[in-house]
């Protein structure tokens, strides 16, 4: 919901308030009645197979990720940490494209939902990229022009260098949108970073600097095919011109490194089979592997 829209609901609750002090008992009964449908019925259907559960502390590094809260937008949601000021995660699905990608906004937003209003400037000077994690032309393009903009909402940005960002994230991210979708068809992309125990932060702000990035590809299963899975950790000094093949890891893994459980929903024994493997060859990952990047 967007921050206008929200004032002027809060503005005509006051008045009603202010003409009639009984409809305070609705306020309980209205955010009950909000909170049912944002858990059980928005947030699932913007998610593969539940909603990810952030454990507060990976064991092998001890990383705090504090406060964080969900934040869902048109076309991808999020839990953004306020005290790492990064997103934990953020999901999306991938469809077809519907619509023609829109012009790149010029400059990116503080989210009015945040507590820490992280704003551009504060990347400014600090040799690291605003890295989207849900991107700009993949949600754009399936999601609309409005959908785009909301992707330059500081909650979807964390630092990633330059040669990661537009070199060999760039490739993966270009290969999801058109080629993986062209074989697929519908998938879904949940993406976040990696933090180590103690992370250095951004210049004159408190943005903590993960020290990797990971993604993973689900793509469900059908009558005819099982689900299949794809995952990847990329370094923050990730080489430029690495073949995507070399960045292929776990579900397992990202779990361990990040404290959080992906896809709970699945049944155990299924979902032990798809955290477990590494399938590059389901997705004809090499076929793509050494393409160059666009930049």
């Amino acid at each position: 919901m967007k921050k206008s829209t929200t004032n002027s609901l809060l503005k005509l609750l006051m008045a009603l308030l202010i003409k009639n002090p009984k409809f305070l008992i609705l306020i309980p009964l209205l955010g009950g009645l909000w909170y049912g449908y944002e858990v059980f019925v928005a947030r699932p259907a913007m998610t593969y197979m539940g909603v990810p559960q952030v454990n507060a502390t990976p064991p092998q590094t001890g990383i705090m990720t504090g406060f964080s809260h969900i934040l869902r937008n048109q076309g991808y949601m999020l839990e953004y940490s306020e005290t790492l000021e990064n997103p934990l995660w953020v999901t999306y699905k991938v469809t077809k494209a519907n619509y023609k990608s829109g012009k790149r906004p010029s400059g990116f937003n503080s989210d009015w939902r945040s507590y820490q209003q992280v704003k551009q400037g504060d990347y400014k000077g600090s040799g690291y990229d605003r890295g989207h994690m849900a991107p700009n032309y993949v949600i754009a393009s399936r999601y609309g022009r409005s959908a785009q903009k909301e992707t330059f909402l500081m909650t979807n940005i964390t630092p990633q260098k330059p040669k990661l960002n537009r070199k060999s994230w760039q490739r993966l991210e270009e290969v999801i949108a058109d080629d993986f979708s062209k074989q697929n068809g519908d998938f879904w992309v949940t993406t976040g970073p990696i933090f180590d125990a103690n992370p250095k932060h951004l210049k004159g702000s408190n943005v903590k600097i993960p020290k990797a990035f990971y993604k993973i590809l689900i793509k469900p299963s059908t009558q005819q095919t099982p689900a299949k899975a794809l995952a990847f950790i990329f370094p923050q000094n990730a080489k430029p011109r690495a073949s995507l093949m070399s960045f292929v890891t776990t579900i397992d893994e990202i779990e361990r490194l990040t404290g959080i459980d992906f896809f709970a929903d699945l049944e155990d024994d299924f979902e032990d089979r798809l955290e477990s493997d590494k399938t590059p060859e389901a997705w004809h990952l090499k076929a793509v592997a050494n393409r160059p990047s666009r930049y």
